[in-house]
This record gives structure tokens, C-alpha cells and sequence, in this order.
């Protein structure tokens, strides 16, 4: 499916739809929203190396953004989030109209209404020979390629809540007829929220529990180290910003450095010291384990969010 600034139709355009234009358009015009530590290397980051890729490049650039949600009232708050660079429409006739006036189609709906809001009429003939990007959990390449057409091409993503902040990780799965190009365009849209890799489908449901789920289960364990701060007499600001930063610092430690985790915390622990101690206690607690089983059920209820209910 050949793309030369495509026009994209965001359906659903809630919080993820939202960070997604907002991401494209700032690195369209090199702004950025946020303050940010220096950028780390992308998974899938797409470089130019000559006159004639960057040109390439720059025919995936959008042409233009069109946000569909499903109330007026909803529509008139996002006109104000979004300002005049996007078309926002409403109703089921405004997703019809988007998808028909775009082509590339961003599925960002709850995922118990995707089988609805693909089979209104006439969008699934307004898919005919596009590109469709869900970011639905549990809604599988097979039954959205069910719902659309033949010639849809139909790519999985899931990003996660950091993406607001361009700090986010986003992993894509291709259906069968998945052209070069179209991989590309959408590698290139999610690598402007953070980080994009590209997985086998059957790896999606882990990837949900752990990237999707993965921000309130690291909220958590910052809030618990902050609170053993604030236990330990420091005020709860500065107790909280210091959880914050040693997360994010262990963590751009392992994405800079290619260390194991294990090395970096062996190089903090030194023979009957405050870390080895500290460390035990996480042990007796069994966080390990607990850590393990908390992706493996999140996991499990990840595989079910696409399933019809009857």
C-alpha cells in the first residue's frame, strides 16, 4: 500500500491518541514537550543516511491529522487540547467520514467496542486498501482482519502511558500482507513517543502486561520506596523525588549501558553494607516471585480483553 503523506484518522482519540498526534506533530516541527534526560537509541530508529532516503522519509510524514470521538462534548474539548492542526469529528458519521478522508487508520478504542465501531456501516468499505493501526489489548491481527477487508493492512501496536511524555515503549506486530513501507511509516510514528520494537503477534499479550500494566506496577514500587523514605524522616517531596530519579536512573543505566541488571546492583552492593542488607529484607518478602507472578497474571487476563463476550 503505497503512502505519500498520509492523512491520519485517529478513532477513539482519548488520552493514547492524543499523546500520538501531539508526539508526531512536535517532532514534525522539532519541538519538544517536555524536559527530558538525553536521548537514548530507539529500538527501531529509522536514519537517513542520503538525499534520496531522507526524501523517502519525508513522503511517510503526515499530511494531517483527523480525531474521532463519539460526543459532541468530547469533541469540543479535544478542539481545544488539540488546537486548529487537527480535524476533530464526532458519531458514528464523523468515523466514517475520517475514515474515508484518511489514509491511515489509528484503532484507539476500548477494546470491547473495536468489533463495533469496525462494523458500523460503511467504514469497513472506507478500510478498503488502507492501513490500520490498533493499539486495542487483546484484539488480535486475525479478528480485526475478519472485521475489515482483505485489502486492509492491518498492524498491531502497543504503546504504553509514557507516551505522553515521549518516554514511552511501544511494540508492533504485522499481519500477513504487511508491506515494507507501511512497517516503516508506523515504526516511525510510535519512535516519536520513545522506544519501538517489532515482535511476533504471540509475544503481545506479555508485552501488554508488562510495558502496558508495567507503569502502575513501577508506581508502586516507587511509592513504597518513598514511603520507607518518609518513614525514615524525609519529607514526602523530597522522599518522592528521589524514588523517581533512582528509577529512572537504574533503568537508563540498563537501556545505555547493555549491563544486566544484576551487575549494576552488585556493583552498588559491597561486602556487609547497607545495600546487602536491604536487599535481603526484599528477599524475605519475596519480591522476586511476587514481581514474576504480577506479569504472569496480568498476562493471563490480557489474553481474554479481545474475546467476544456472550
Amino acid at each position: 500500500m503505497p503512502l505519500n503523506k498520509p492523512t491520519i484518522c485517529v478513532l477513539g482519540c482519548g488520552t493514547m491518541g492524543i499523546a500520538i498526534i501531539r508526539g508526531t506533530l512536535d517532532s514534525i516541527t522539532g519541538s519538544t514537550s517536555v524536559q527530558s534526560s538525553p536521548k537514548i537509541p530507539h529500538a527501531t530508529a529509522v536514519t537517513s543516511t542520503t538525499g534520496e532516503s531522507e526524501e523517502a522519509e519525508d513522503l511517510l510524514r503526515p499530511a494531517g491529522f483527523i480525531a474521532c470521538v463519539s460526543h459532541q462534548e468530547s469533541a469540543a474539548k479535544l478542539k481545544k487540547t488539540l488546537g486548529d492542526q487537527v480535524k476533530v469529528l464526532h458519531g458514528t458519521a464523523g468515523n466514517v467520514q475520517g475514515v474515508n478522508e484518511a489514509d491511515v487508520i489509528l484503532l484507539c478504542t476500548k477494546p470491547q467496542v473495536a468489533k463495533a465501531v469496525l462494523s458500523a456501516p460503511g467504514i469497513q468499505e472506507a478500510l478498503t486498501d488502507k492501513l490500520l493501526v490498533s493499539i486495542c489489548a487483546g484484539v488480535t491481527i486475525e479478528q480485526l482482519q475478519s472485521w475489515t477487508t482483505p485489502t486492509t493492512t492491518v498492524i498491531r501496536a502497543m504503546p504504553n502511558t509514557p507516551c505522553k511524555i515521549r518516554e514511552g515503549m511501544t511494540v508492533l506486530s504485522c499481519g500477513p500482507n504487511t508491506d515494507a513501507q507501511s512497517m516503516s511509516f508506523t515504526s516511525n510514528i510510535f519512535s516519536t513517543l520513545g522506544r519501538c520494537r517489532i515482535l511476533d503477534e504471540k509475544h503481545l499479550d506479555a508485552v501488554t502486561a508488562l510495558a502496558g500494566s508495567g507503569p502502575a506496577f513501577a508506581c508502586v514500587m516507587l511509592e513504597a520506596l518513598a514511603d520507607g523514605g518518609v518513614m525514615m524522616g524525609l519529607p514526602r517531596d523530597v522522599a518522592t523525588e528521589l524514588a523517581a530519579q533512582v528509577l529512572q536512573g537504574a533503568a537508563r543505566m540498563v537501556l545505555t549501558t547493555g549491563a544486566h541488571p544484576a551487575a549494576i546492583k552488585d556493583s552498588v552492593t559491597t561486602p556487609g553494607g547497607c545495600t546487602i542488607a536491604g536487599l535481603l529484607t526484599m528477599e524475605d518478602g519475596k519480591i522476586r516471585s511476587t514481581l514474576a507472578r504480577t506479569i504472569q497474571e496480568a498476562t493471563t487476563v490480557a489474553s481474554t480483553l479481545g474475546r467476544d463476550k456472550k
